[in-house]
């Protein structure tokens, strides 16, 4: 699949793309015999990969940092979890982080609508 494809398939620009290959985290990219990437199959695994853990937040240099354990083999798969478990905490805090500037929010618009609701009213009252 052409780089305007995939661009395409998952919301990203060009230069994105090149980006994520650039700083390693799309690594080897097959390439056409004239230099054109032409993205494979598990090409698009790893993008969705990238983008699901950028959506959540994740660094981009957790992110490279994963990859190039990934690429090193079996031998870092306890590190691999590790640095998972420890983004994982970060999400559960950012989330916690969330939840309360969401109860914040409700409280404070819930103050405005009780508070609205009378003076609307003495608005609509008319004078006898």
């Amino acid at each position: 699949m052409m780089i305007a494809e995939v661009s395409k398939k998952y919301d990203l620009s060009p230069d994105t793309l090149r980006y994520y290959e650039r700083v390693g985290l799309l690594p080897n990219i097959h390439r056409s015999k004239s230099g054109i990437r032409d993205y494979t199959e598990e090409d698009c695994r790893w993008i969705e990969f990238i983008k699901c853990m950028r959506s959540a937040g994740l660094p981009i240099e957790v992110l490279i940092e994963y990859v190039t354990l990934f690429q090193q083999g079996d031998a870092t798969i306890d590190k691999r979890k590790q640095l998972l478990i420890e983004q994982r905490v970060s999400l559960l805090q950012k989330m916690e982080d969330m939840r309360e500037t969401l109860e914040r929010l409700n409280f404070k618009i819930e103050s405005y609508e009780k508070a609205g609701v009378p003076c609307e009213k003495k608005l609509t009252k008319t004078e006898n």
